[in-house]
């Protein structure tokens, strides 16, 4: 009977010393009562592929402010410059530089055929 006490206040000992949150690491999701704030940009230009595009942005809580460009294949380059204030919504400028240019359609892979008159048959009997 002795052993039965002892053995249930081990138990009870045990359980009393558990963690009560699981051992895996557990933390609450996180609030964000901060606003936001930031500021990024990136260029790449290409001279042997012919890439040429950007974009940069800023934000500070709900006021957001930014512009992107990229070379078009008829040789302008597009550029857009972009605001988001509070719930005013996306605000986009477009604007373009350059002249667009169309150079004469030439495909390297299939010139273009020399045509030649057919040749002239001579009919022949078809009973000979």
């Amino acid at each position: 009977m002795f052993t039965k006490i002892v053995v249930a206040l081990a138990l009870v000992a045990l359980a009393a010393s558990a963690p009560s949150q699981p051992a895996y690491g557990y933390t609450p999701q996180p609030t964000y009562e901060t606003p936001a704030k930031y500021d990024f940009n990136y260029a790449v230009k290409d001279d042997y592929s012919g890439n040429d595009f950007g974009h940069q942005e800023a934000r500070d809580g709900y006021d957001t402010q930014g512009s992107y460009y990229v070379l078009l294949p008829d040789g302008r380059l597009q550029k857009v410059a972009y605001t988001v204030n509070g719930d005013s919504g996306y605000v986009a400028e477009v604007s373009y530089e350059g002249e667009a240019e169309y150079p004469e359609y030439k495909p390297a892979y299939n010139p273009a055929p020399a045509y030649k008159p057919a040749p002239a048959y001579k009919p022949t009997p078809a009973y000979a």
